[in-house]
């Protein structure tokens, strides 16, 4: 008999593991779990599937995101100090621009240029929020845009629901991938795919650089009452939990709740709350009718902090052709 595929949801069943030897890393029973534990660590790692599975959550998969969640509880056992504090609201602030500024307006939209030196600096800060590598966050907001809150939306919160929009969908194998075919124009730099691939590698080196951080402080500045546990609790979880649930709240609010300046194909929704939280991405509606523009916040009175600090990086010639928005987009709104 031909030896049973296994699937990356469910372990082999007896009568698959019963084909191999049990000492075997080769067998079914080791070779599906080895594999599976090793994509925690690198993406490339391929997985056999079926269409079955394809579209239900992997579990195992998902247990490092998981247990990210569940360390936030460490700050019952740790405490709180104003630098532990500080220092999650900069790293929130710092990544959100990250990913706002170029995760998203750069690589998914190429809404301005920059430098190789630049465009790798902040993927490597984008890397470290743990919302996977550039290639895969532009590959699929791509593909976000071309079907919106259509069945082939995978996060469209109309047709699949909240929670399935903001935590579900990504934790699935048939969004797992990076489809390379999507972002031909990024793939092509080796170091981005690197990222791509060893996508948890930046989030580890920042864990272990917050805890380091919290030990030197905890010896030079008790004064300060911070220690190792309380900079890796509260600088890295806390801090990457919060960013993570802002940053989705795009996909899961912003086509609820809002208003429409815009009549466009989709239901996206202009949230000035959501604009706050994520600098400038509440705007969802301006974005969508017009996605070409470097800003977000097309009225003077619209706060879109990441168009501010793109502006900054322009005058200072990190970044440049920041895309304005058109006269005649503007005449097309309502109010």
């Amino acid at each position: 008999m031909a030896t049973p595929q296994p699937i990356p949801i469910a372990p082999p069943t007896r009568a698959e593991a019963s084909t191999g030897n049990a000492t075997d890393p080769a067998s079914p029973r080791h070779g599906w779990l080895v594999r599976t534990v090793r994509r925690w660590f690198d993406t490339g790692v391929g997985v056999a599937s079926d269409a079955s599975s394809e579209d239900r959550i992997d579990w195992l998969r998902a247990a490092p995101f998981v247990a990210m969640h569940l360390a936030c509880l460490g700050v019952l056992w740790v405490g709180l100090s104003p630098v532990a504090l500080g220092v999650a609201a900069a790293l929130y602030a710092l990544r959100m621009f990250a990913l706002t500024g170029f995760y998203h307006r750069y690589f998914s939209h190429r809404t301005f240029q920059t430098s190789r030196a630049v465009q790798f600096v902040f993927a490597l800060i984008g890397a470290s929020c743990v919302q996977r590598g550039p290639l895969w966050w532009a590959a699929h907001h791509r593909h976000h845009h071309r079907v919106t809150d259509t069945a082939a939306d995978p996060h469209s919160p109309a047709i699949h629901g909240f929670l399935w929009s903001h935590v579900g969908w990504f934790l699935t194998p048939r969004h797992f991938r990076t489809d390379l075919s999507r972002v031909p124009d990024l793939a092509k730099y080796p170091e981005l795919r690197w990222l791509d691939r060893f996508d948890i590698a930046v989030p580890v080196v920042l864990a272990l650089v917050m805890y380091g951080l919290g030990v030197l402080l905890q010896h030079v500045a008790p004064q300060w009452g911070t220690s190792g546990g309380q900079m890796l609790v509260w600088g890295f979880f806390v801090s990457t939990v919060v960013l993570f649930h802002a940053t989705v709240t795009i996909n899961s609010l912003a086509h609820r709740f809002g208003k429409r300046r815009f009549d466009t194909r989709d239901d996206s929704r202009n949230n000035v709350w959501l604009a706050l939280l994520t600098f400038g991405e509440g705007w969802h509606n301006n974005h969508h009718f017009f996605p070409g523009s470097s800003r977000q916040g097309f009225r003077w009175w619209e706060i879109d902090l990441t168009w501010y600090g793109l502006k900054l990086m322009s005058a200072l010639g990190l970044v440049r052709g920041l895309k304005p928005v058109p006269a005649w987009v503007l005449a097309k709104a309502r109010s």
